[in-house]
């Protein structure tokens, strides 16, 4: 079996999961009780709290829990709509975001907010220049993910954070589930960043975990109202085996970085390299720096993207087309139609997705299950 679908999940690291389980075991008590389980628990989120801070290079106090990307990209724009709506409602996002974050948005302009969506160019990124020229006396947020996780395109946040030195009111958010692990953390972890959202299940750690930077001083509305847990901003009893379990995985995820990160690019390039030597393959992923090394978009030109899916997954080979959290819904990718590709070559593509337990022998693999794949789709076509 070989798996190419890890921007939707990755399998949970066996360290990982015997973190999780012992913690379940043996930590039992809740954080906020007064007595010694109580306080055994608590020792132990705050030192995943602050393990996790180390590994992002920030402070303990700016680390938060959620439940994954999709309520922290919530609770980000949500909450700086309820913070800070007194100041102004215009908010600025790319038009190739994430759900959480397009249909938070959409939420906000049913409620009177205005949002200005950036265009993309034909490689899927957005231009600094629109985003200085979007900006308003009445703008409180911008929201631009790290990277794409339809085509992989890496947006360039430190031109982003540049321009808004200018404005220290406006709150800078990205969406980062991509690009934890990826070689960019210092490019997602500028000086300029006020809120960063990850999700544990990208990078082996359990689903239903997930993390929010907020820088010091920022102010935020909670969503989750309750116990007063977080520091009053996002109440429910922590899920405590899930946070330690996901502090292991960060920390695994960082060792060896730059290796892992080779690794992938290499896996990528062979395997752009030989797909656009088949002339029915569009290619939308490159290869360059302003791309992930993880991610590579393309179609079979005149083939479905859930036909070419099934095909692999018949041979035990797992892909996705585009976004998996669309994938069900037979809609042409959003992303795709915001780089102006006409709708019957966005129908047909399929993304891979690697990690660092992919392998080339697996790329070598793949591409021979391809070849056969795209000479019976062309007899059937013709």
């Amino acid at each position: 079996m070989i798996y190419f679908d890890n921007s939707a999940t990755t399998k949970i690291a066996p360290a990982v999961l015997t973190t999780y389980e012992q913690v379940s075991n043996k930590v039992w008590g809740n954080p906020s009780s007064l007595h010694d389980l109580g306080e055994q628990a608590y020792g132990l989120l705050e030192q995943s709290r602050q393990q996790i801070a180390d590994l992002l290079g920030v402070q303990a106090d700016e680390i938060y829990f959620t439940s994954g990307g999709t309520e922290g990209d919530n609770w980000v724009i949500k909450g700086t709509a309820i913070e800070k709506h007194v100041y102004g409602k215009h908010i600025i996002a790319s038009s190739i975001e994430h759900p959480a974050v397009l249909n938070s948005l959409a939420q906000l302009e049913k409620l009177g907010f205005e949002v200005t969506y950036l265009p993309v160019d034909q490689t899927g990124h957005v231009s600094p220049v629109d985003l200085a020229k979007a900006i308003r006396s009445d703008t409180i947020l911008v929201s631009i993910m790290a990277v794409n996780n339809e085509v992989g395109a890496i947006q360039p946040q430190l031109a982003i954070a540049e321009i808004l030195q200018k404005y220290p009111k406006i709150h800078y958010h990205i969406d980062a589930v991509q690009g934890i692990g990826k070689g960019i953390q210092s490019m997602i972890m500028n000086d300029r960043v006020d809120f960063v959202t990850f999700s544990g299940h990208k990078f082996h750690a359990p689903r239903g975990i997930g993390i929010m930077y907020k820088r010091r001083g920022r102010k935020i509305a909670p969503l989750m109202s309750g116990g007063g847990q977080e520091k009053n901003l996002r109440s429910g009893t922590e899920n405590l085996p899930a946070i330690a379990a996901m502090a292991r995985a960060l920390r695994l995820l960082k060792e060896n970085e730059t290796e892992k990160v080779q690794q992938q690019a290499a896996i990528k390039k062979y395997l752009h390299d030989q797909l656009i030597k088949y002339p029915k393959v569009t290619m939308f992923s490159q290869v360059d720096q302003t791309f992930a090394p993880h991610i590579l978009c393309f179609t079979i030109d005149g083939v479905r993207g859930e036909t070419i899916v099934h095909a692999f997954e018949a041979q035990q080979i797992y892909i996705s087309t585009t976004s998996a959290c669309s994938s069900k819904k037979h809609v042409i990718s959003g992303t795709l139609h915001a780089m102006k590709i006409p709708e019957k070559i966005a129908t047909s593509a399929i993304r891979v997705s690697l990690d660092e337990n992919n392998t080339m022998a697996e790329a070598h693999q793949f591409m021979q299950v391809f070849d056969q794949l795209y000479h019976r789709f062309a007899k059937i076509n013709s």
